[in-house]
C-alpha cells in the first residue's frame, strides 16, 4: 500500500533522525577515551599559592645578612617569599613585637633565633595556635610549641673550642677570651664548655674574660686593655659575633703573631684566615641552616612531622679547609644581577 506523500516524507525524516543519533552515539562511544577534552570532568588539582615565610633574627648584623643570602638562594627555586626582620639590638621586646606582626600578616611559617627562648615561648605558642608553624635555629626555645630546633649543641661547641686551643698550645699557655652577652644562654654555654675542657684537660691558664654586650667598639677597647695588661699571652679566643672584626684590626695594627680562634663563620673571616690574622674558626655549619630552614618550614606548613632537633654540628675551619665554606661574595653578586 502506498502512503500519502506527506506521511512518507515525515516517516523518512524520522528514520533519518534515528539513524543520525544512533551513528553519533556509536562514534562518541568508540572514540571518547582517545579524544582530548577541552573541559575535563571530575575534580582537578588546584595550583598552590607560593608560600610566605618569616625569618626573625636576634639582632641586625652582617652575620645574619650572610644567612639571609643563603636562605634566599635556597628559597628561590620554590618561589617562596621571605619576610626578614631583626631588632637593632638584642631586645626581647622588639623581637616579640616583630613576631606578633608576622602572626598578623598570616605568614605560612616562622623561623626564629630567639634572644631569650623562655621569654619568646608564649609568642611562639600563640603563632602555633593561629596555625603558623614555628621553628627555632641557632638558639632554642625548648619549652615552646616550636616544631624543631636547627643548630649546634652549644656546650659541645665550647668543648670543641677547648680542644682546638689545646692542640694549638700543646696543653699549656695563657689565653685571653672575649664574649658578647654574659646572660645570653648560647654564648654562656659555649664559654662554660670551653672552660670546663680547659680546666679539666689542660694546664692552659685563662688570664681574662670580658663581655662586649654586642659592641665592636667595646670589643676593641677590651682587647686593648687585655693585651696591655697581659702582653705575654699566647692566644685569643672570640666567642661572639663582634670581637673577630676587632681582633683583625688589632692584629694588623700591632703586627701580632698569636693564635686567634673565632666562633661562627663570617664573610670577612675567610680572608683573615688566609692572611694569617685568624688561625681557625669553629663553624656551626651555618651553610646548612639555609636549606634546613626552608625544607623544615615547607614540611611544617604541609603538616609533616619534624625531628625535635636537627643537629647541624660544628666544623673546624683553617687555612687548608676554609674555602669549603660557600663564597658569600658570589651570592651577593648573583642577587644584584
Amino acid at each position: 500500500m502506498l502512503l500519502p506523500s506527506s506521511m512518507g516524507k515525515r516517516l523518512f525524516a524520522l528514520v533519518s533522525l534515528i539513524v543520525l543519533f544512533t551513528t553519533a552515539g556509536c562514534i562518541s562511544g568508540s572514540s571518547e577515551e582517545h579524544r582530548p577534552s577541552l573541559y575535563p570532568t571530575g575534580p582537578q588539582p588546584r595550583s598552590e599559592a607560593p608560600l610566605t615565610f618569616g625569618i626573625l633574627y636576634p639582632i641586625a648584623h652582617p652575620f645574619y645578612e650572610m644567612i639571609t643570602q643563603m636562605t634566599e638562594e635556597a628559597a628561590a627555586p620554590l618561589e617562596i617569599e621571605l619576610i626578614v626582620k631583626a631588632p637593632d639590638e638584642f631586645n626581647i621586646e622588639q623581637q616579640i613585637r616583630m613576631m606578633e606582626q608576622m602572626i598578623k600578616q598570616e605568614v605560612d611559617g616562622i623561623a626564629v633565633s630567639p634572644v631569650d627562648g623562655d621569654a619568646l615561648a608564649p609568642v611562639i605558642d600563640r603563632a602555633v595556635l593561629a596555625g603558623i608553624p614555628v621553628i627555632c635555629f641557632e638558639t632554642d626555645s625548648p619549652d615552646s610549641s616550636r616544631s624543631t630546633y636547627i643548630g649546634s649543641n652549644h656546650d659541645e661547641a665550647g668543648i670543641l673550642v677547648g680542644e682546638v686551643l689545646d692542640g694549638l698550645l700543646k696543653g699549656r699557655g695563657m689565653v685571653l677570651v672575649e664574649s658578647g652577652f654574659p646572660k645570653l644562654p648560647a654564648q654562656q654555654q659555649r664559654l662554660d664548655g670551653m672552660l670546663q675542657y680547659i680546666n679539666t684537660k689542660t694546664d692552659i691558664q685563662v688570664l681574662d674574660v670580658r663581655f662586649n654586650n654586642g659592641s665592636e667598639d667595646q670589643a676593641l677597647a677590651d682587647m686593648e686593655i687585655m693585651i696591655d695588661g697581659h702582653p705575654h699571652f699566647d692566644a685569643f679566643v672570640s666567642l661572639d659575633l663582634w670581637s673577630p672584626a676587632s681582633s683583625i684590626l688589632v692584629w694588623k695594627a700591632k703586627g701580632l703573631n698569636r693564635d686567634v680562634i673565632a666562633f661562627g663563620m663570617q664573610s670577612d673571616i675567610k680572608e683573615a684566615i688566609h692572611n694569617g690574622q685568624i688561625t681557625s674558626v669553629i663553624s656551626q655549619n651555618e651553610q646548612r641552616w639555609a636549606t634546613e630552614i626552608i625544607s623544615s618550614l615547607v614540611s611544617a606548613a604541609h603538616k609533616k612531622p619534624l625531628p625535635d632537633h636537627i643537629d647541624t654540628g660544628t666544623a673546624v675551619l683553617t687555612r687548608d679547609t676554609v674555602d669549603a665554606f660557600p663564597d658569600v661574595t658570589r651570592l651577593q653578586k648573583r642577587q644584584r644581577r
